[in-house]
């Protein structure tokens, strides 16, 4: 089993696109196990992962990255309690939402846990 855990900078922009970066680092140890298109949505993703918890979380988020058999699951921690919202495209007024009803279709599975010293772990399990 292959794992990785990395702690990401405040700075959104930068951190998002290293938590991309990262991730293909990743893997790419699982290639050829790992079909393009599979690691393509598995990178898609980390990178809203990251910045919802980048954005909504306090700035800073850790990302866990483990292969399994059968697939890879992407963990982010960061320190808001509040579970990630779902908008549809017909309700009015204000940005973002989008994304996480898109993780969630990606994903076989999706999790949210509150962490008992404060925060919260957003899970999302990836077919290989």
């Amino acid at each position: 089993m292959n794992t990785m855990s990395i702690t990401l900078a405040p700075r959104a922009t930068a951190s998002v696109a290293g938590a991309r970066e990262d991730t293909r680092h990743f893997l790419e140890d699982l290639l050829p196990v790992i079909a393009a298109e599979a690691a393509d949505t598995v990178v898609l993703v980390v990178s809203e992962l990251v910045t919802n918890a980048l954005r909504h979380g306090g700035g800073t988020c850790t990302l866990d990255l483990t292969a399994h058999p059968g697939g890879v699951e992407v963990a982010v921690h960061d320190n808001s309690p509040q579970a990630p919202r779902m908008r549809t495209p017909d309700l009015k007024g204000g940005a973002g939402g989008f994304g996480w009803p898109m993780v969630n279709h990606l994903a076989r599975a999706t999790a949210v846990t509150r962490q008992p010293t404060g925060g919260k772990t957003v899970i999302a399990v990836l077919d290989r």
